[in-house]
């Protein structure tokens, strides 16, 4: 790591608690966490750890409970939905296991969707763009069910950069995917996380992946060990 790189997150004992039924869940319990401008970091750990729910704390889509999260000293604990949806907009892409493509529309709508749904200029040219950059110029105007899985996620690749946002977030990328595809996703992802200076915060159970990652850290039972 670059140390010379500024403090872009900072995350101060955070908590999450979630009702299921009649109980309440601890998910997160103290996390306390700084990432840097610029660098890649894994979030690790067995499923229940609290992985996914502390990546999205940062993308500002899980609410929490307790404590301070600072996006370059801002205080994004304290800002309403509206404006946690401007931060999204304007500064995270998120990667989903998933997938997370809407089937009624192709590969391009697709990737222009989240600067349509945030009022931005509707960039055909940028969209097209970025599905070259990932390999997909031939398949503009196909839809999701006529797209393999490894496509499929090389747009929602794509779409996670179409705001060129300063954080990227992939949580369990290739969970859906084969081994060749995987490792083409994964090479893909820190290739453009390079080309476009963003901060990669990768949740992932792979070792393997992990130690691609500038920094690793690992959760267990909602704390960081």
């Amino acid at each position: 790591m670059n140390i010379k790189n500024k403090k872009i997150i900072e995350l101060h004992d955070i908590h999450v608690h979630l009702r299921s039924n009649a109980e309440i869940v601890h998910i997160l319990k103290g996390i306390n966490l700084k990432i840097f401008e610029k660098t890649s970091i894994s979030i690790m750990g067995q499923s229940g750890a609290g992985k996914s729910t502390l990546a999205m704390t940062i993308a500002g889509l899980e609410v929490i409970t307790k404590g301070q999260i600072l996006f370059k000293n801002e205080p994004l604990h304290k800002l309403k939905e509206d404006d946690l949806a401007t931060y999204r907009a304007n500064h995270v892409g998120v990667i989903f296991q998933s997938f997370n493509l809407l089937p009624s529309m192709t590969a391009l709508e697709n990737v222009n969707l989240p600067n349509e749904i945030s009022g931005k200029f509707y960039d055909n040219k940028k969209g097209a763009e970025l599905l070259k950059s990932v390999g997909l110029i031939n398949r503009l105007n196909h839809y999701p069910h006529q797209l393999s899985g490894g496509e499929q996620q090389r747009v929602a690749i794509a779409r996670s950069l179409v705001s060129s946002p300063e954080i990227l977030i992939a949580d369990e990328p290739t969970g859906n995917l084969d081994k060749k595809n995987s490792e083409e996703v994964i090479k893909l992802i820190f290739k453009l996380q390079k080309d476009f200076g963003s901060t990669l915060i990768l949740v992932t159970h792979d070792l393997s992946l992990a130690n691609l990652c500038d920094t690793k850290i690992e959760l267990d039972n909602g704390l960081i060990i």
